[in-house]
């Protein structure tokens, strides 16, 4: 693994925002790696420097007591499992101000990133996906957790097989907070039968989801298709799997796991034997070098250059008994004193405002050390991990420099594919394509623009600028993101008729994205949509 100066981030990784902590628990910040339904994750460092991901629960849900409490009991069950193939949970502050939860870092994309950027995977990587992750699945349910969520966002890609994340902490979102919110409760695509019609989740209930999961890392779409989650919902329940797309020697194991009835399901165990028996995998279980695409090897790579800790002294890590373990598996550390939980280590600092409650402190400009990278995202029932929660600060609009106005336009090359398409998302669980011009539901579209109850976010490898007053055009657009791109697209800094734009990160692709709604919230929003497409 790889690390590079403070302070700079590789392009896989977004530097923090203005409002970002810089330290929680006593794990040092250096870089934001998503955002959704629940709260905020970042790649922070113990004291040795290892690396781990911190995942920090948004305000209003912190302030709900059910909520808290389920969150402390699902977390307690998490440090219980120490499966090869999970994140394991290192860490936790169930009874910290805002609670924040800390499992290993894994320097690989999700199964959902590798799909959409290469497409389905080989016969042979996807029977050893599956295998690995019916593994972790045992040690999931042996500690009697559901994971209730499985989907391909939550199952991240190592050189040395699959890690799944995010088990068990969906049971939390049952609390009134979450829920209240309009925030769904897992992924209608890769939802069970039993849990789109409200019943009790069990072991089967993952296998199900193991199930749809393969389907699509196999086919490339879900087995359930697309359209509205009401859609996804009756057909989850009342029909049959689409498995077209999936090559046909994968099709038994699947239609297998994908039976109705929960108990003609094959158990985790049944499903590596028959992943074993596979003429695929020759009966050898077994991660070798060529496991992977090349281009898949090459994406674990660059997710391996990961910058360097912060200089300065050393914080203290909160003194539990995993993160104890952590350290002293892995790095030398200096001895830590045990303190009561919730409270600050002897001689360090109370934690940072941000951290506890991170609510806007004025106008602020965005930090011109480096592009952020990464994605903000939000995808549907995201348990923990990916989540989107308070307000940002706002950052102010970018300022003409006094470039000569005939110089080359930067907009030059670029053709326009569609203009001023009115769009209205009706709920959080709908995204804007901005590539087809249409509105679509979450997890369907390539290249896409969502929002939450408190801002927009974009599919991941996205650059953005919220555009100043008035200003809504291409070239504008594309000179704001490389003088100051932003890591945030919050509501309070998007009324009707502002404009933000999105640039994929190979410049293929550019959206303008024009606000129509007068007060975005938690109803429908609608927007003006601007996609043009670079030549050759």
């Amino acid at each position: 693994m790889t690390t590079r100066h403070p302070g700079t981030a590789p392009h896989h990784l977004r530097e923090p925002a203005a409002d970002d902590p810089r330290e929680v628990g006593g794990y040092r910040v250096v870089a934001r790696l998503g955002a959704g339904g629940m709260g905020r994750v970042y790649l922070a460092h113990t004291p040795g420097g290892r690396p781990v991901a911190l995942k920090v629960v948004r305000p209003e849900l912190a302030g709900d007591p059910e909520f808290r409490r389920r969150f402390a009991q699902e977390v307690a069950s998490a440090q219980r499992i120490h499966g090869l193939y999970t994140a394991q949970v290192v860490d936790s502050g169930t009874d910290d101000p805002t609670p924040w939860l800390a499992t290993t870092y894994v320097p690989g994309p999700s199964l959902q990133q590798a799909v959409h950027t290469y497409g389905p995977l080989p016969v042979r990587t996807v029977l050893l996906l599956v295998a690995g992750i019916a593994e972790a699945l045992q040690e999931i349910h042996r500690a009697g957790v559901v994971h209730r969520d499985l989907k391909p966002a939550n199952v991240l890609i190592a050189a040395d097989g699959p890690r799944v994340i995010d088990f068990g902490i969906a049971r939390a979102a049952d609390a009134g907070a979450l829920t209240g919110a309009g925030l769904r409760v897992g992924t209608p695509a890769f939802m069970a039968p039993e849990q789109a019609l409200g019943r009790p989740a069990g072991p089967a209930t993952d296998v199900f989801a193991l199930g749809a999961l393969a389907a699509y890392v196999a086919g490339g779409v879900p087995p359930f298709g697309a359209g509205p989650d009401s859609a996804a919902l009756y057909r989850v329940v009342h029909e049959e799997a689409d498995l077209g797309g999936v090559p046909p020697g994968l099709q038994p194991l699947v239609w297998h796991c994908l039976a109705k009835d929960p108990a003609h399901r094959p158990t985790t165990a049944q499903v590596i034997e028959a992943v074993r028996s596979h003429p695929a995998v020759g009966g050898e279980l077994r991660f070798t070098d060529d496991w992977l695409p090349h281009q898949v090897t090459t994406e674990l790579r660059r997710h391996a250059d990961l910058p360097a800790p912060p200089d300065g002294a050393p914080v203290a890590v909160p003194a539990t008994a995993t993160a104890t373990a952590f350290d002293a598996a892995h790095t030398v550390a200096a001895p830590r004193v045990p303190r009561p939980s919730g409270q600050a280590p002897a001689g360090a600092a109370p934690h940072p405002p941000a951290a506890q409650d991170p609510q806007p402190r004025g106008r602020r400009r965005a930090s011109a050390s480096g592009r952020g990278r990464g994605r903000t995202v939000a995808v549907a029932g995201a348990a923990l991990l990916l989540g989107a929660g308070g307000a940002f600060a706002l950052l102010d609009p970018y300022s003409e420099d006094g470039e000569d106005a005939d110089a080359a336009s930067p907009a030059a090359g670029y053709t326009a594919v569609h203009t001023g398409t009115e769009l209205t998302s009706p709920d959080q669980s709908y995204e804007f394509d901005v590539k087809a011009g249409r509105v679509v539901p979450q997890e369907t579209a390539s290249w896409y623009v969502g929002r939450s109850a408190t801002e927009f976010y974009v599919s991941e490898r996205s650059d953005t600028y919220v555009m100043p007053a008035g200003g809504q055009g291409l070239a504008d657009c594309l000179k704001g993101i490389e003088s100051q791109p932003v890591t945030a697209l919050p509501f309070t800094a998007l009324h009707a008729g502002r404009a933000f734009c999105v640039r994929a990160q190979d410049g293929r692709d550019v959206g303008i994205v024009t606000v129509l709604t007068a007060s975005p919230g938690e109803g429908p929003v609608k927007v003006s949509v601007d996609y043009y497409r670079r030549d050759g």
